[in-house]
């Protein structure tokens, strides 16, 4: 699992660094589990989100917000169950 740092730009246009918790290959996509660093409005302490990852034009990265909740279920069932086969 990774603990990488990762600077993403919010609604509103600040940068908003994130732990990366995972990365989740999902029914043909990629997935990371991000934390903030910081305190976040609207968050709790230990509470992560759900990022879609795809290649972006330029060639990098592109991390989009999950929402919905099936697929945020899914990522999270799939990283607690590669947690379990690791013990």
């Amino acid at each position: 699992m990774a603990n990488d740092t990762i600077t993403l730009l919010g609604s509103d246009g600040q940068e908003i660094q994130f732990t990366e918790i995972a990365g989740i290959a999902l029914k043909g996509g990629f997935y990371a589990i991000l934390k903030p660093v910081g305190i976040v409005e609207y968050m709790d302490e230990d509470e992560a989100l759900v990022f879609k990852v795809t290649r972006g034009p330029d060639g990098g990265d592109r991390f989009d917000i999950v929402l919905e909740d099936a697929t945020v279920e899914a990522v999270f069932a799939e990283y607690n169950r590669l947690l379990d086969e690791a013990k």
